[in-house]
Formats: C-alpha cells, structure tokens, sequence
C-alpha cells in the first residue's frame, strides 16, 4: 500500500512539473492530463447513466470528451492556485466531475420545459389537505405561501419554485436565465432567509420544524 501510495504521489508529481514546463515536456504532460480527465468524465456519466438512458454510446463519448476539455481549461487556468494540499491529479480530477456532472444535469433537461412564471407554489395552500397532513402542517403550508407571496420579489419567488419545490438543477436553471450558479446560491439563500424571518413573525420556529424533518 505504502509503494502505491508513493507510486502514485511521484506521478501526480510529475505530471504537475511537466505542465509548469515548456515545449516536449509540457505537450506531453497535457496529453497525460488530457486522458486523466477523459477517464474521470466516462467515470461520473456512467455513473449518472440513470439521467442519461435516451443516449447513445456516441453522445457519451463526445460528452465525455467535452467534459474533459472544459475541464482541462479551468485547471490550466486555475493551475497557480493549486497549494499542493493533496494530490494535483486528485484536485484535477475534481475539476471533471464537476464538468460531467453539470453536462449530464443539463442534457436530462434538455428539451424538458422550465416554466420560470410558475406559481405551482400557490398550490401549497391546497385547502384540502391528505390524509397525512394534520391541521397544523396545512397551516404552515399556508403561511409559507402567505410568505413568499408578501416577502419575496419576483425573482426570488422564481428561483425558489424552480429550486426548491420543482427539482430544477441549478446547472440547468442557470443556463436557462443566462445567470451563474453562484447568483442563484444567493438568490436562494436571501429567500429562505426571507420566508424564515417571515414565517418566525407568525410564530412558527422553524429551527425545531427542521430538527423535526421539514423546514424551507
């Protein structure tokens, strides 16, 4: 184990040393980063294969190779940043998952509508609640509808819907709005912190509706 271990830190080693270098070394050193990633992406689409199952064995392999490439510039990009706090090709290795996972994300909505003036959130207040509703969970549906209906802007209450209570990916929402997801992270979090403070007025303490298994 100790040998592997070794083995494999002077690979990552040397990989890192030949992209910080020029002409043959650095070629090659791509060309080795390259198949690193094109690895990683098979790896993590295949194991999104339930998002993908319309695809064919094409359409993965050029997915895989796009996730790769995208990946590949970020890192290149990204390469003065990296601190050696593990292993370069695990932080690498990093880069595509994220770029394959994000691609999958977006190629199972492909072509699947997102309704972004969607006001499915009104229908929470359903007056006629389930047999496993009790009284007291209909309410605070109500009162989060009342809410977001008087806390949040639009946008907000858009972002929400299509997050929180429809399953939108994040990827995917972003693409779809032209935003980032970091723009939609905040977005998200100002709402929930917005229908928290809101839903407290009213006397609901959704700290302890969250240790109960609910919560916004």
């Amino acid at each position: 184990m100790t040998h592997g271990g070794s083995s494999a830190t002077t690979t990552s080693d040397s990989l890192l040393s030949g992209l910080r270098q020029t002409g043959p070394a650095r070629q090659a050193a791509l060309t080795e980063l390259h198949e690193l990633l094109l690895r990683g992406a098979h790896h993590e689409l295949r194991r999104r294969r339930d998002l993908l199952l319309r695809m064919s064995q094409a359409e993965m392999d050029d997915l895989a190779v796009q996730a790769a490439g995208d990946a590949m510039i970020a890192i290149l990009a990204k390469l003065d940043t990296f601190r050696g706090e593990s292993r370069f090709t695990t932080w690498a290795y990093k880069f595509v998952l994220l770029e394959a996972g994000v691609k999958a994300r977006r190629r199972a909505w492909q072509g699947r509508e997102v309704t972004l003036e969607d006001e499915s959130w009104r229908r929470l207040a359903d007056p006629s609640p389930t047999a496993q509703q009790s009284v007291e969970s209909t309410d605070l549906l109500r009162a989060i509808v009342s809410a977001m209906e008087r806390s949040l802007t639009p946008h907000q209450r858009e972002v929400f819907t299509a997050l929180a209570l429809n399953g939108v990916p994040i990827d995917v929402l972003a693409e779809r709005l032209t935003s980032t997801r970091g723009a939609l992270y905040k977005t998200l979090h100002d709402a929930r912190r917005k229908l928290r403070a809101a839903l407290a007025e009213g006397g609901y303490d959704m700290q302890h509706h969250d240790r109960t298994g609910g919560g916004t």
